[in-house]
């Protein structure tokens, strides 16, 4: 394997993302590369519409590219099939969105836990790794609350630690701060500065939030599906 690879854990090569729409096509990325060199925090930044989301679901495997290629830890995602993409994802990634998409009737511990149970861990192993997992967010005294009897950035808090139970190498983070306010913003990005610090993880976040900038080791502009710098 070349230096570059054991460096990188994703790359995105000259990327477009088109979608045919009854007003007609739709260029949401337009040769879009990127590089993501593993144990880093990188942004995507950008207005609504500029292409970060759908960026992330083509790393994520959850939609793939008009044409150029999304490589993941060396591996061309687009020579994998539905059921090897579906591990991939279940393996070796993990998931935020700004929705938190928490089972409501779960309570925080069966959230993450539930994560473990669908990739078939033990059940010791799971519980274990679980009050881990809750710990390092910060809820361990919040295992047993359900949804609705959690704050926002709780919400948020439980849905980070779902994304690391596994211990994957990616977490992609979309919007994850985009429903709470500024101060709990700031407690859950510099949660998410600490994960990559202390556990190892990469992690890809979109936001277009400017506080952002303080916790991400690289953020990249969007607009109009195109990178506007190369480094903020």
């Amino acid at each position: 394997m070349s230096e570059t690879k054991s460096i990188l854990l994703v790359r995105v090569e000259n990327v477009t993302r088109t979608y045919v729409t009854p007003g007609g096509e739709v260029h949401a990325l337009n040769g879009v590369s990127l590089d993501v060199p593993r144990g880093a925090l990188i942004a995507l930044k950008g207005r609504s519409g500029s292409g970060k989301t759908t960026l992330l679901n083509l790393i994520g495997g959850l939609d793939q590219p008009t044409s150029g290629e999304v490589y993941f830890d060396g591996q061309a995602l687009s020579t994998l099939d539905d059921a090897a993409c579906t591990n991939l994802r279940r393996e070796r990634m993990g998931f935020v969105f700004q929705s938190f998409a928490l089972l409501p009737t779960y309570s925080a511990f069966e959230n993450v836990e539930f994560a473990l149970r669908l990739a078939g861990k033990r059940m010791r192993d799971a519980h274990q790794r679980t009050v881990q997992c809750l710990k390092a967010v910060g809820l361990s005294n919040r295992m047993h609350s359900r949804p609705d009897e959690l704050s926002g950035g709780q919400q948020q808090r439980v849905a980070i630690a779902r994304a690391m139970v596994n211990r994957p190498a990616l977490i992609l983070a979309d919007e994850p701060t985009g429903e709470l306010d500024t101060a709990t913003t700031r407690q859950v990005l510099a949660l998410l500065r600490r994960l990559v610090d202390h556990e190892g993880v990469t992690l890809l976040v979109t936001s277009h939030d400017p506080l952002i900038d303080e916790v991400a080791d690289k953020v990249f502009e969007l607009k109009d599906g195109v990178f506007t710098n190369n480094q903020l």
